[in-house]
């Protein structure tokens, strides 16, 4: 998939185009994305989002569900062809919503807007789909999904539900990480971990013990503290199954399947190892939510 940070860098053609922020690229959006795609008989399906959130700009505290590199793949992974990525700004938010369409989505070709029914645009977000209408575009209006919504799946990540919430993004929760040095605690005790930097913007799930995946290789996830150890510091861990490499450096994905339990502080070392190892076992016979 082709990406743009500029309008200009796009060629002018006729195009299907999909807009909004659609962080986490959750099952709403998907929609809205699947009604450009539909409608782009002749034209590229196209989708128009934005970088950092709208809501991040305004001075609202935001968690997102997904990196901008991670939206862009799974957008790719949904047949858009290329993405305009718009810098938001203030002087962005202050654009007329006549202005906001000329300069973002008449100026690369669009024939066709798609956008879920709650999008608004452009000064005081008084810009509709409407407005698309009467600059000349095909527009169509994609209806909510009940019960879907990025909010109602941080609530649910935030209560360790994150197979209800793998319900509402139509992929398993997940957690998206570069591999660090830590504590390197794990390979002594027989259970080598990858330690994850996230930032500092990105949504994590409740504290507690998961089972889940990465990389093609089920994983055990640990995150929180680490209360046994006295930990402070919010840590996440992952020991892949059955894998030997050098992940140090790289960007690892993690699905979240299942919480198993709470963290907890244990009796001994020993005592530690022997839980450890059933959740490796619990984590072998775990199944991939499945989603609509």
């Amino acid at each position: 998939m082709n990406v743009a940070r500029f309008p200009r860098e796009l060629e002018r053609r006729p195009r299907a185009v999909a807009i909004g922020t659609f962080d986490g690229v959750h099952r709403g959006h998907q929609a809205v994305i699947a009604a450009a795609v539909e409608s782009s008989a002749g034209r590229t399906p196209t989708v128009v989002t934005f970088d950092p959130h709208p809501r991040e700009v305004l001075g609202y505290e935001v968690e997102l569900l997904s990196t901008l590199e991670r939206r862009l793949e799974l957008l790719a992974g949904l047949g858009v062809e290329e993405t305009l990525v718009v810098e938001f700004t203030p002087e962005l938010a202050g654009l007329a919503p006549e202005e906001f369409l000329e300069a973002y989505v008449l100026a690369i070709g669009a024939e066709t807007l798609a956008a879920g029914e709650s999008f608004r645009f452009g000064r005081g977000r008084t810009g509709d789909l409407a407005f698309g209408e009467h600059v000349g575009l095909q527009t169509r209006l994609v209806p909510l999904v009940p019960g879907v919504s990025s909010t109602a799946i941080r609530q649910l990540a935030a209560a360790g539900e994150v197979r209800a919430a793998a319900e509402l993004l139509g992929r398993p929760l997940e957690v998206e990480g570069i591999v660090v040095s830590g504590d390197a605690r794990g390979g002594t005790l027989g259970f080598p971990t990858a330690n994850l930097r996230i930032d500092h913007s990105l949504l994590v799930p409740a504290y507690g013990i998961y089972a889940g995946a990465a990389g093609g290789n089920r994983a055990a996830v640990s995150i929180g503290v680490n209360p046994h150890y006295g930990g402070a510091e919010r840590r996440i861990e992952a020991f892949l199954l059955d894998f030997e490499g050098d992940l140090y450096g790289s960007r690892l994905v993690l699905e979240l399947w299942d919480r198993l339990r709470d963290e907890a502080s244990f009796d001994s070392e020993s005592a530690l190892v022997e839980q450890i190892a059933k959740d490796v076992e619990a984590t072998r016979a775990a199944t991939r939510p499945l989603t609509p």
